[in-house]
């Protein structure tokens, strides 16, 4: 039997509200952490991910007592990121009641960081988070697009999506993997809040390029889209805000869509 596709819901969470955007931009309040957590935690939820999204843009540690807050009502895994830069950084997180810590800006920074927390807690404790947007200029392996023939690649991004890097996301993600990372948390910035859709193209990328699992992030808006994302990008995992949060759909229904199209999931 194939392993079981994971739905997770992600709470952005900007100075303890949860907060929702648009290219990481033009943040609206969606709710408290907990109580969401709570409430996607009994709806099915395989996952929980938690980002201090302001936390590396404002050079500032996370805030560890809301991680508690938030960790005290599931009993599902928990991964934590924003901020985290240091094995001091990720064993307060762990601490606190995650089980899983996500490194984006310091990991780019300090890629040995992704080896030293891979050694120290174990890869399965590692999530490295790469947020790319597509890039319209010239570059030795440049990918072409179906629909108009436009050639771009995807760039990452750092400080929550505002810092371009000049690094090429696919390779990152490689790179990521052999440093010792155990998922990639992928998310595409030009998809990220528009609901129409994960960004297939950069997903498949990723996926066929990395042996470790890949979680999709950026653009969900409908039950077809998470269909999408793991029949036609490869995806292990479909991480989502707007549709759960605003409760166009809850876990359970997106999760009953998928076993009747034949994917396997967890109900």
């Amino acid at each position: 039997m194939p392993l079981a596709k994971r739905i997770i819901p992600c709470l952005d969470v900007n100075h303890g509200k949860v907060v929702k955007g648009i290219h990481f931009q033009n943040l609206r309040d969606a709710g408290d952490p907990a109580p969401l957590a709570k409430r996607y935690c009994d709806e099915g939820a395989d996952e929980l991910v938690f980002l201090d999204i302001t936390a590396s843009p404002e050079k500032r540690k996370i805030l560890e007592k809301m991680v508690k807050k938030v960790a005290m009502v599931l009993d599902i895994p928990f991964t934590v990121g924003g901020g985290i830069s240091s094995l001091e950084d990720a064993r307060l997180v762990l601490q606190n009641g995650a089980d899983k810590v996500s490194v984006n800006t310091a990991a780019v920074k300090d890629p040995e960081l992704v080896t030293r927390l891979s050694d120290k807690f174990g890869g399965q404790c590692v999530v490295v988070a790469v947020d790319a947007k597509r890039r319209f200029d010239s570059l030795q392996d440049r990918i072409t697009t179906e629909e108009d023939g436009s050639s771009f690649w995807f760039e990452v991004h750092t400080y929550g999506g505002s810092r371009p890097t000049g690094l090429d996301a696919v390779a990152w993600a490689k790179q990521a993997e052999k440093m010792g990372a155990g998922e990639i948390l992928l998310t595409s910035i030009d998809k990220d809040g528009t609901e129409s859709g994960y960004d297939l193209p950069l997903t498949r990328l990723v996926s066929e390029k990395v042996s470790i699992p890949v979680i999709a992030s950026g653009g969900c808006g409908t039950a077809e889209h998470i269909l999408d994302v793991f029949q036609k990008g490869g995806a292990d995992a479909a991480l989502a805000a707007s549709i759960f949060h605003y409760e166009t759909y809850s876990v359970t229904d997106v999760k009953k869509y998928l076993r009747s199209r034949a994917v396997t999931v967890r109900l």
